[in-house]
């Protein structure tokens, strides 16, 4: 297939963009001219999310069902007034240079690299050590499903509301839900780790035969891992407002705590499914639901024991 390429005007920088016609989903047709066009329009929501955050790109050259790769070091061949911030990696004994995308064309850059995926860190590029946010990925293992995850993130709301903690639901996008309680105060991630540590043992030990706080996967058969191990420096979560590589354009889409519990309610795991369009007109109507977790200020005290 040729590399056709356009030119583009993004807010004054000049862009190359290519392979726009290009199938990035095969089973909708959707393409990677769409992928961008989705980012576009998501911007003035999802910008502030990534904003000064290090990125790391999920990167699909041929598309959402195709090999992909993930790209810590930002490339190479990045434009002269990309932003990058240099982060020390212990297991390359060398700093790695990331890519910040701050703004409109450093976002329609990186997609056109055919980053689908965006993935931050918790914490902000001027103090990596100290992360803003405290999050909880909850991945079922089959049978269990999104609902069961419903389930287990409504405990997780019960403990945070009994500690006057405000907590921030997302779809990942792809089969789980993920539970965020944002800090914006000075904290270590020894101190978050070890809180959500602390949650997902006691979870378990309250809920044997619904949650599992250890990795092994033999033991999620049909449970809910509450994988508190994404608190820590040189991990990342998936951005919200990012695409996923799945069969559909889904998204990674705040939702109301009401709305979760109506899922578990009603058993209708479709009700937390979103796709692109749909995620343009739910902030069209709703806003940013996500937005107080950039600057809600809240302090963890100890965390609760079982």
């Amino acid at each position: 297939m040729p590399n056709k390429k356009i030119t583009v005007d993004i807010q004054g920088t000049s862009l190359a963009l290519s392979n726009l016609d290009k199938i990035f989903y095969p089973q909708t047709g959707f393409t990677k001219g769409q992928v961008i066009d989705y980012y576009v329009r998501i911007a003035p929501a999802l910008l502030p999310h990534l904003g000064n955050r290090p990125l790391t790109m999920k990167r699909y050259p041929d598309g959402a069902t195709a090999k992909f790769f993930y790209q810590k070091q930002c490339p190479d061949h990045r434009p002269d007034w990309l932003k990058t911030t240099p982060v020390w990696s212990e297991h390359n004994d060398d700093h790695i240079d990331f890519c910040l995308v701050n703004d409109l064309p450093s976002l329609v850059w990186a997609v056109n690299l055919a980053a689908l995926e965006l993935h931050t860190s918790l914490s902000a590029a001027k103090d990596v050590l100290c992360p803003t946010m405290l999050v909880f990925d909850l991945d079922p293992g089959p049978p269990a499903s999104i609902l069961e995850c419903c389930q287990v993130a409504l405990l997780l709301k019960e403990i945070f509301d009994q500690h006057q903690l405000q907590s921030f639901p997302k779809t990942s996008g792809s089969k789980g839900l993920q539970v965020y309680v944002p800090l914006n105060t000075p904290v270590t991630y020894d101190i978050t780790k070890g809180y959500a540590r602390a949650i997902a043992q006691l979870l378990e030990k309250q809920n044997p035969t619904l949650v599992v706080s250890k990795m092994t996967k033999k033991l999620r058969t049909g449970k809910v891992f509450v994988d508190w191990s994404q608190n820590d420096d040189h991990k990342t979560t998936v951005c919200v407002y990012s695409m996923r590589a799945r069969e559909h354009p889904t998204v990674s889409t705040p939702v109301s705590w009401a709305e979760v519990e109506q899922v578990w309610k009603e058993k209708n795991t479709q009700l937390l499914v979103f796709e692109a369009e749909q995620v343009i007109a739910r902030v069209e109507q709703l806003g940013d639901l996500f937005a107080p977790v950039l600057t809600l200020k809240q302090e963890l005290s100890s965390a609760p024991q079982g």
